[in-house]
């Protein structure tokens, strides 16, 4: 039986798991799950989830959530090399990905950035500046830590790691939200080398917008 991936077009997350079973060759369902018809708040979504979040994966027997809980199974399930093996560099690796996924993601997720609009009383501006706010630091801190890879031509080596997951989806939101990326020439150099590698552009939110 095919994986089931429970998922939304423009979600960070779900962009890198689609991403990640992409990599691996895992064929899956996609069922959409509209976060702004607030489908993740119901009583069906909640059951595979508590936490009311995509993406939740259904494979090989197991239910899994968290992006990059699911995607670390992946990795050690299928072989997929999305990491080092040695321990130091390894946490280097890590710790790129997680600049994105666990520092600049959350902030920048819609939920939070409404939730400022509304406490900001509407301001004229939000959710864009934001957006904008939290999103340029963070790529300008991730570009910085990306001098100390070999670009080769992904993140930290010569094929797809963890943080190319990461970086991509997080690109798109940048360009979404209008954030000035002239100078940050390594993670311009990942970002078209991914964007032509078919498990990332077959990953694409444009691909996946609902009927």
């Amino acid at each position: 039986m095919n994986a089931v991936l429970y998922d939304y077009w423009r979600s960070s997350a779900s962009y890198r798991v689609r991403i990640a079973l992409n990599l691996a060759g895992i064929a899956y369902q996609p069922v959409s799950i509209d976060l702004v018809a607030g489908d993740h708040k119901s009583g069906d979504h909640l059951a595979r989830n508590p936490q009311g979040l995509v993406p939740v994966l259904e494979i090989d027997g197991q239910r899994l959530t968290q992006s990059l809980a699911i995607i670390d199974y992946l990795d050690q399930t299928r072989g997929m090399g999305l990491l080092p093996a040695e321990p130091a560099a390894r946490a280097r690796a890590l710790a790129l990905a997680h600049s994105i996924a666990i520092d600049l993601h959350p902030v920048c997720n819609l939920s939070v950035a409404r939730h400022a609009t509304e406490l900001s009383g509407n301001a004229e501006g939000m959710p864009d500046d934001w957006m904008r706010h939290f999103i340029r630091p963070g790529l300008l801190a991730f570009e910085a830590l990306l001098g100390g890879f070999e670009q080769v031509p992904y993140c930290t080596g010569p094929q797809p790691g963890l943080a190319d997951l990461c970086l991509m989806p997080q690109m798109y939101n940048a360009r979404r939200w209008g954030v000035d990326l002239t100078d940050l020439p390594h993670i311009l150099s990942v970002e078209a080398v991914c964007a032509v590698h078919p498990a990332f552009a077959d990953a694409h939110p444009d691909r996946h917008v609902p009927a």
